[in-house]
């Protein structure tokens, strides 16, 4: 992909990974239009990045999306690149009653559902120009259940399996469809955890988004750092070993967020 002479829509754009993204695709030259929910956090990546375009949208909202196709392909007709990048992640006990349903599943509404629906929103547009692409962002969790964050897992795991799906329907188009495959990434996503990650098995938003940026500029569909390649080797050969590692640490957990209620 072209980055220096493209418009690029990122959505969840105001921190963690997307906010690095903006960094990172404004010194590439691209124009960058950033979505985020709160408009606090879109003021002041706006202040921060003076160049980039912001609007308020939620992908979790059907109506916000067709909103945001509107406001997009009017005010830029050269749209050819869109990143569904907003996300959401709890750690989360299903014995917790606490949750309603329509709280329990947010995650698939912003993760999944909104990825689709951004996809399919944006898709005739970006079928009208020379040289376009949609980014999804799945997660290395897509590999692995992680009992500790059960919809997270359901939501990125259907993410690569549409995106995937997506670059089927698409070869024969001029829109790439690439899936980014993250491991966990420091950012503010685990900042109401109970149960904080282990540092040692995280990664700095700037080298993980450096990755992103030499994937898309060499065309690589499946864009992963070294880490994600192994989990997804030893997922298929070993596939409850990461599975029972991973689950070790919600019993911890579930003693935590007890805990957190009862206060």
């Amino acid at each position: 992909m072209d980055l220096k002479h493209s418009t690029v829509l990122i959505t969840g754009g105001t921190s963690g990974i997307g906010l690095e993204m903006v960094k990172q695709f404004t010194e590439q030259g691209a124009k960058v239009i950033v979505t985020g929910r709160n408009p606090d956090s879109l003021a002041e990546t706006g202040k921060r990045f003076p160049k980039v375009h912001t609007l308020q949208s939620d992908v979790s909202k059907p109506k916000d999306i067709e909103q945001l196709y509107k406001d997009v392909t009017q005010q830029f007709p050269d749209l050819n690149i869109i990143i569904n990048n907003a996300g959401l992640m709890r750690l989360m006990d299903l014995q917790d009653t606490t949750f309603d349903l329509e709280n329990v599943s947010l995650e698939v509404a912003t993760n999944l559902t909104g990825t689709i629906q951004m996809a399919y929103q944006f898709l005739p547009h970006l079928l009208t120009k020379k040289s376009a692409a949609i980014v999804n962002i799945s997660s290395g969790i897509a590999f692995m259940a992680y009992s500790c964050a059960p919809v997270y897992s359901a939501s990125k795991a259907g993410v690569r399996a549409f995106t995937q799906a997506l670059r089927l329907q698409l070869e024969d188009t001029n829109v790439k469809v690439f899936d980014v495959i993250p491991p966990g990434v420091n950012t503010n996503l685990q900042n109401d955890w109970v149960l904080p990650p282990n540092p040692s098995m995280m990664m700095d938003a700037d080298k993980m988004v450096n990755i992103v940026i030499k994937g898309l500029l060499n065309d690589k569909p499946e864009i992963k750092p070294f880490l994600v390649g192994v989990i997804k080797t030893v997922s298929r050969i070993l596939p409850g070993l990461l599975i029972r590692f991973g689950h070790k640490e919600f019993n911890k957990f579930k003693q935590l967020n007890k805990g957190k209620r009862i206060q």
